[in-house]
């Protein structure tokens, strides 16, 4: 499981002109699941993207977590990122987790963070997204496990 975190001070998803999600102040995490990846992994995601120290105190030092901010999240899945870009000029997206698998495992990763009892909100899963996102910092890390 590979995920993008980005702390924002906004975001939206749009599908074709209608807009789905938007949040202020957080963090944007684009999510894709790998073939072995289960339930276990997806825990260990979500107490991290939870509590990783990304946003800065009052000297600027990134000592806060999303949960210390009461920061919104925006989840975008995001199969790509299990793409293997080291051969050729196409990706392979052969580690790529089958859909039905990724699906289940985005769903049950926003579920566990919707209990943090932030605001969560979600990109639309296998349809063409236009995510627009004011990087802050720019702050931006890749997680997986």
């Amino acid at each position: 499981m590979k995920l993008i975190l980005q702390r924002v001070t906004s975001a939206s998803v749009y599908v074709d002109t209608e807009k789905i999600a938007n949040i202020d102040k957080g963090i944007l995490v684009f999510f894709g699941a790998e073939k072995g990846d289960g339930k276990n992994q997806a825990c260990f995601l979500v107490e991290k993207t939870l509590n990783l120290r990304i946003f800065p105190d009052d000297s600027g030092k990134m000592n806060f977590s999303c949960v210390d901010v009461r920061g919104d999240i925006l989840v975008v899945p995001q199969f790509t990122l299990a793409g293997d870009c080291s051969r050729g000029r196409r990706p392979r997206f052969d580690r790529a987790a089958d859909p039905d698998t990724a699906r289940t495992l985005y769903e049950y990763y926003v579920e566990l963070l919707i209990r943090s009892g932030l605001k969560v909100s979600m990109g639309r899963f296998a349809k063409d997204m236009k995510v627009q996102s004011v990087n802050d910092g720019p702050v931006t890390f890749l997680l997986d496990r």
